[in-house]
């Protein structure tokens, strides 16, 4: 069992993001019209966790094209930073209902001292943009013999 480290605000931020998102969601319905179509801003949902050699970043881009992203580590902060196009191939008109979103977003994510910033490397598969962030050698985990007192001394004595 790993054991994980407590950080009480983080659960809080991530309430406030959440409330935050829902209220940018619900005002810009409300002063946009209801029956109108519109296209607004929206922030692409990720996940971020790590292992032992890396911290690891996932950005869910559904139709995005890779070449409208830009990724950027800038003083200890990632950046994304891009823009999910409406395509009008159907006249507005014709639309029934449109619950998508579109638009720009923008996102940083501050990243600890642990992550070898200059080895950040970007993939991008099925609309996820996965970014692995490999963590300097000096983070890494490192396994520490135990050794236990009594038993250096009876090897020691067994081969005089």
């Amino acid at each position: 069992m790993a054991i994980v480290r407590w950080e009480p605000f983080r659960d809080l931020l991530t309430t406030q993001e959440r409330f935050n998102r829902l209220f940018n969601e619900a005002f810009s319905q409300i002063f946009s019209g209801e029956g109108e179509l519109t296209t607004r801003g929206w922030t692409p949902a990720v996940d971020i966790y790590e292992n032992d050699q890396n911290l690891v970043f996932q950005a869910e881009l559904p139709g995005v094209d890779p070449k409208d992203v830009e990724v950027r580590v800038e003083d200890g902060t990632l950046y994304l930073k891009g823009e999910r196009k409406f395509e009008k191939e159907t006249k507005e008109e014709n639309y029934h209902r449109m619950e998508r979103s579109y638009g720009a977003f923008a996102r940083s994510f501050a990243l600890p001292n642990s992550v070898d910033t200059d080895k950040v490397v970007a993939h991008y598969k099925d609309g996820v943009l996965t970014l692995t962030m490999p963590k300097r050698e000096e983070a890494k985990p490192k396994t520490i013999k135990i050794e236990v007192a009594g038993e250096g001394t009876k090897a020691a004595a067994s081969r005089a």
